[in-house]
């Protein structure tokens, strides 16, 4: 470690010079990267759904499409002409509307009342465009955006608008929130740190490891709206205590070196060790998340886990660096720090950690019936603001023409008609279910095949497959959809095995499944993986014993502590919205435990370090802890400030519900557990201080003072 820091204090200069010119390639990667804006991409690609999706893609032309209003005002001839200049647009397969079915031969009051009422109302009518392209194709937004310039009389709805009007969000917001983070966490360092100099140093650190990260990101191709949203704010806010601690002990070393690069090398060997230990929990917890079956968890797990890394790199090289480079400027700039001492904590602990541990003991029940029945939501477009092109167009569709969710069925083109129209009656039946589409319904309506439209025909039927189209009265991703949707596989399936039911409502049943089970497992692989760090870390035991004793309790006494501990603080987090009555996006309730455990179990770790050496040195164990808490509460309390200021104010401004969401999660969770940490953890280590000095590697209680 000491060649290492010898080298890189050497090398400062260069060091300097280095990093900056990387970020010229991290700024263009950072420019070239792609963002998803429609997590459905997410799901596993197996799935019978997104088969269903190809088959429309590459039999129907139809990757996407649009349900979208033109305002009854125009006329016949103007409809005309503003249909063939959507279909001129790029990636636009074709335009249907009302006139396009019924032609000149049909006088749309021959119809059918229900048929006329769900195409057309008194002020506007329906239109179909589909496109070439995905759904969340950057060709296909952006078709969209060009539809929308085109006239005013078009209001443009669908998954694609939608994915339009969150790009939109996202890159309007974006910047604020960094912006945001960064005062945020420069008013907490001003305040906490001796010198106003340092805590510019340290945020411009950090942006130079955020850019690596992002820049980096070009490496995937693209990363989700929800991933860019959140990375810059997330890695500000777990990695800021890295650069603090190297701080504290280059300031430290000072007091015993003649040089500052003496001292620095020494502040690097000796944060080194303790920095890359600390921040393993943090990887760890990060790539927990690509366990799940859901894409979106490895796209957010790999891009923090690596961002993490850089934040580790940079402070080990371009942040000694720059201490060193302004070291006379940061002498100028002193100050006293401004934070409390945290006094109180102590006689606390002391006197009553038997009592915290009953009260501990009592809430743990609670909590973790609390979380595990906080209310989850899975609809996308609740991050949506009611005054967007997408929320308006919706609940006009909604109200005038009922049309709140639909789904396509893909039968065999060759099933026989009596079966076709048995099959088309049993939906019917089916609660919930509005409306059924197909070609075999329009005969019923006097249109038949052969005076429909060939554009028409191709949207319905192709060499293989007949669609059929479901408008059902229950919301997205609601039980009873999901219920409707079983129900609705169960009948194609009758007559037709090979069916396939797709669209949105489908595709989210498929969402609120898969990433149940997610929500299960992410959660036991990040407390497993964390647990197994933690072994070393706190050398609770070696590991050739570890392959022995694993299932000896004493020998893993520590790293279950604690690992509980925070996981009470989880449960605590998690369990607030079911007290207030309120739902979560399902995202939330997947990654933020895992990010939770990993960003602050930290926090244990530092206050458990000091405490063992402080028994080591031959404290008892009282007067050991309140060492302890005399020089780890500061720390504590700073780096969990930082992580709740960086995602705060993300909560307070953000117009996206689910980033929204998720940062007010994280920033409630930091304050939790460091709260835990504060008072249970010493509880849990006074009380079971035997146990724990006898399951820990190579522990030798000193001398009794």
């Amino acid at each position: 470690m000491h060649k290492i820091a010898d080298f890189i204090v050497k090398n400062k200069k260069i060091i300097l010079i280095l990093n900056l010119l990387l970020l010229i390639p991290a700024i263009i990667g950072f420019s070239l990267t792609k963002t998803n804006y429609d997590i459905l991409v997410y799901l596993p690609s197996d799935i019978e759904t997104l088969k269903g999706q190809s088959i429309l893609k590459d039999d129907f032309k139809m990757g996407a499409f649009s349900v979208s209003l033109v305002d009854n005002d125009i006329s016949d001839k103007e409809l005309i002409t503003l249909e063939n200049k959507i279909r001129e647009i790029d990636c636009v397969n074709d335009v249907v509307s009302i006139n396009d079915i019924t032609g000149t031969t049909i006088p749309l009051e021959m119809l059918p009342k229900k048929f006329v009422d769900h195409v057309s109302t008194d002020d506007s009518k329906l239109l179909l465009i589909t496109f070439s392209t995905g759904t969340s194709d950057e060709e296909t937004t952006d078709a969209v955006k060009e539809i929308e310039e085109l006239s005013s009389s078009i209001k443009v709805g669908g998954m694609s608008a939608m994915s339009l009007d969150m790009r939109r969000l996202v890159e309007s917001q974006t910047f604020t929130y960094v912006l945001l983070a960064v005062v945020c966490c420069l008013i907490i360092l001003m305040i906490s740190l001796d010198s106003y100099i340092v805590p510019l140093i340290l945020l411009g650190n950090i942006g130079v490891s955020i850019l690596f990260n992002m820049g980096t990101n070009i490496m995937f191709g693209e990363i989700s709206y929800i991933t860019k949203a959140i990375a810059a704010v997330l890695q500000l806010g777990v990695t800021t205590d890295f650069s603090i601690f190297l701080y504290h002990k280059y300031e430290a070393a000072k007091k015993t070196k003649k040089a500052n690069d003496e001292a620095m090398s020494e502040a690097i060997s000796e944060t080194m060790t303790s920095v890359i230990g600390s921040s393993l929990t943090t990887v760890a917890g990060f790539l927990a998340l690509c366990s799940m079956k859901f894409g979106l968890g490895k796209d957010i797990g790999l891009v923090m886990a690596k961002g993490v890394v850089f934040g580790v790199l940079t402070v080990l090289t371009f942040y000694p660096a720059l201490l060193l480079m302004n070291d006379k400027l940061i002498q100028k700039t002193k100050h006293k720090s401004l934070i409390p001492k945290f006094k109180f904590i102590k006689p606390i602990v002391a006197k009553g950690y038997k009592w915290i541990f009953i009260v501990f003991l009592i809430l743990l029940v609670p909590a973790y019936l609390s979380q595990k029945n906080t209310s989850v939501y899975y609809k996308l477009d609740t991050s949506i603001p009611e005054d967007y092109n997408y929320s308006i167009v919706s609940k006009k569709l909604k109200e005038d023409y009922g049309l709140i969710s639909q789904s396509m069925i893909l039968v065999n083109k060759d099933m026989d008609s009596s079966d076709m129209n048995n099959m088309i009656d049993e939906i019917n039946d089916l609660d919930g279910i509005d409306s059924v589409l197909s070609s075999d319904v329009l005969v019923k309506y006097g249109i038949s095949s052969n005076i429909l439209p060939s554009k028409i025909r191709n949207i319905l039927e192709t060499d293989n497959y007949k669609l059929i189209l479901v408008n059902s009265n229950y919301e997205i991703a609601s039980d009873e959809i999901n219920e409707q949707i079983k129900n609705l596989n169960t009948i194609i399936k009758k007559y037709d095995k090979n069916a396939i039911l797709a669209g949105e409502g489908p595709l989210m049943n498929d969402l609120v499944e898969i990433t149940a089970i997610d929500f299960r497992n992410v959660n036991y692989v990040s407390i497993g993986v964390i647990f197994l760090i933690m072994f070393f870390v706190l050398r609770s035991i070696s590991l050739p014993a570890l392959l022995v004793m694993f299932f000896v309790l004493r020998s893993i006494s520590l790293p279950a502590l604690l690992v509980l501990s925070i996981e009470f603080a989880i449960f605590i987090n998690m369990g607030v919205p079911y007290w207030h009555g309120t739902s979560i996006p399902f995202v939330s309730s997947i990654v933020i435990g895992t990010i939770q455990l990993g960003a602050t179990i930290d926090y244990a770790i530092l206050l458990t370090t000091k405490y063992l050496e402080e028994r080591k040195n031959g404290k008892n164990k009282k007067a050991a802890m309140e060492k302890s808490l005399d020089s780890s509460v500061s720390s504590i309390f700073v780096s969990a400030m930082c992580f709740f200021g960086a995602t705060f104010g993300v909560y307070v401004v953000s117009k996206i519900d689910m980033i929204g969401s998720l940062c007010l999660l994280m920033a409630r969770g930091a304050i939790i557990s460091m709260l835990v940490v504060m008072f249970i953890v010493p509880s849990v280590l006074l009380l079971f201080d035997k146990l724990i000095t006898k399951t820990t590697l190579g522990f030798k209680k000193g001398k009794t003072v």
